[in-house]
This record gives structure tokens, sequence and C-alpha cells, in this order.
């Protein structure tokens, strides 16, 4: 078959082109997909997409018109993909479900001690030369209570990583996972996990029930010198009220691998025109603040893995066949 891919990164595209050589002919671009950039696609009956990708009822209809048959997005996450409307378009549709937990946990807990000791700033400080302490002081983490929302596999990880440390654990989940019970984590509701918790890390997927799940009134909640990370999606913590709280002088660090609105200007370039954006701009401006380009998951094996299990999505749909990662079925 051959297949388009969107939003290929550098370090990605050789990977890619290993992963599907011999086996299906690929071509790699750059950009995202979205309504703008689906006609390249006309002729190509399968596309791969980035998780940065637009994938809503007009971007499906422009790709189903030029051909597409298969989407397959290298990501787990799919709140991207308007999954009726590909439906009703005769799209097949499947993503990874499954990548190295750890690469994620690990670049959770490389925030969290990035903005707990004041990393960026004492760097930033030393390649000036200025070797001052002056505001970089930072907190144990052993003996810190760490609430996890989410004990999935990622949150799994997380928890177990906190548990090296010699932290109190507390979760937030659906239904306990008896891994995390057995590090000594206690699952409590939401409210008393805020309430309680030196560092909070996120670790659920956005659905409906979850958007703003950080919204005022749960930071309201948390200690006034609390750490926030989320490494799960930008749509779990709302921006602006992030902001207000930055703004009167509460948290002691916030880690962001992910943004809200991240589409379009997360993966690329604005270094010199700059972003529209007011809410992120005045984001990566707190001290306290950390923010990366949505790259938790951007490690070789988890790379590896999710370009593995994109040509197996490819080579199941040539034969017929679905698995684990078809959202929509062949019609």
């Amino acid at each position: 078959m051959e297949i388009l891919a969107y939003g290929v990164q550098a370090d990605e595209r050789p990977l890619l082109e290993e992963a599907f050589a011999g086996r299906h002919e690929l071509r790699c671009l750059g950009m995202f997909l979205n309504r703008d950039t689906a006609p390249l696609a006309a002729g190509y009956p399968a596309v791969s997409s980035s998780v940065n990708a637009v994938l809503d009822a007009g971007t499906l209809a422009v790709l189903a018109s030029g051909g597409t048959e298969l989407i397959t997005q290298r990501s787990t996450g799919f709140n991207n993909i308007d999954l009726d409307a590909a439906a009703d378009l005769g799209l097949t549709v499947a993503r990874v479900s499954y990548y190295s937990p750890y690469a994620v946990a690990e670049h959770a807990w490389t925030l969290a001690m990035a903005v707990n000791r004041r990393i960026v700033r004492a760097a930033g400080r030393s390649r000036e030369f200025d070797f001052r302490l002056d505001g970089l002081l930072g907190r144990d983490v052993h003996g810190m209570t760490v609430g996890v929302l989410g004990t999935g596999k990622i949150g799994e990880c997380f928890a177990r990583i906190a548990a090296g440390f010699g932290t109190e654990l507390l979760g937030w989940d659906l239904a306990p996972n008896p891994a995390c019970v057995g590090l000594g984590m206690s699952y409590t509701e939401l409210p008393d996990l805020l309430a309680r918790a030196d560092l909070v890390s996120l670790h659920v997927p956005l659905v409906p029930a979850t958007h703003h799940l950080i919204d005022a009134a749960a930071l309201a909640r948390m200690k006034d010198d609390a750490i926030l990370v989320n490494s799960s999606r930008g749509g779990l913590v709302d921006s602006a009220a992030l902001v207000e709280t930055l703004r009167a002088g509460r948290l002691s660090g916030v880690g962001l691998d992910v943004y809200e609105e991240e589409t379009g200007v997360f993966f690329t370039d604005r270094s010199v025109e700059g972003i529209a954006d007011d809410v992120l701009a005045r984001l990566v401006t707190f001290p306290q603040v950390v923010v990366t380009s949505h790259q938790a998951y951007f490690t070789r094996t988890a790379v590896g893995q999710i370009i593995e299990a994109t040509a197996r999505n490819v080579d199941d749909f040539a034969a017929g066949r679905t698995n684990e990662n078809t959202l929509v079925p062949r019609a």
C-alpha cells in the first residue's frame, strides 16, 4: 500500500522509513494533517497522522473524497478524531494502543524535579557565569505526599518512581490498581487528594468528564506551595485558571508537556514570529513554570513501538484484519 505520513519529526523519519521498508511505500511530510493539507493525500489509500492532527468531519470528508480508506494515528490518544464521522464516511481508523509507559512517567518526573530544583533557571545562570543560589531553594521529594490522578500503566510507573523516592502515595481513579495499592497507595476522592498532595501528576485520558478536571475550584483546593505536572492531555487543565492561580502567587512549580490549545503551535518553530496565544505566552513567563512541547513519549523505545504498531495496522488493514488498535473497523 501507499501511505502518506503527516507530522513526521526529523528524528522520527528514519525510524519510520526503516519500519516500512519492504512492506509498504511511504512518503513523509513534516506538515500536520488538517482540512488545508488533507488534499495532499488524494490517491493515497492510507494516511498516518500525528497527535496534533485535526481530524474533524471536514478533514475526514476531504480524505474520503480523495480515496483514502485508512487513517492510522501514531498516538494512543484519539480525542482529535471524529470517529462517528469516520464511520459514516466508511473510513477505517486505528491508533497505537500501547507504547512504553516508562517514557511518559519518566518525563513527568523530569518536569517535577526540574521545577522543584529550579534546574532551568540554574542552568541559564550558569551559562552567564552567575553561580548564585538565590531563588533556587527546592524541597526534598522524600517525605512528600504525591497525588496520582489516573493509575493505569503510566500512572503506575509514575507511582513506582515516587515510591522509590520515599513518598506517601495518594491515588484517584475509577478503580484501584492492585499494583499501586501494593506500593502503599491510598485511594481517595479528588478534593481530598488535591488538598493533601505536595505534588499532583495527571495521567488520565481526555474525555468529556475529565475536560478541565483541574479548574479554578480544583486549583483553589491545592496547597499554595504544591507542584502540578501534566504530561497527559492539555485539556485536563483550565489554562486561564492556572494563569490566574500563578498570578496570585500560588503553586511553587508547574511542569507542562501538553497544552489545551497546542495544535498548530507545538512541534513548530515560532521563535521568529512569536505566538498569538496570550495564555501560553503568559504561562512560559512564570519562573516556576517549565513547558515542553509534547515530548514525553519521545524516546527511542517508545517511538520505535509506536512506529511498529503503525506499520502493523497497515499490514492488518491490507490483509482485511482488525487488531487491538482498531477504533473504527472497515465498513
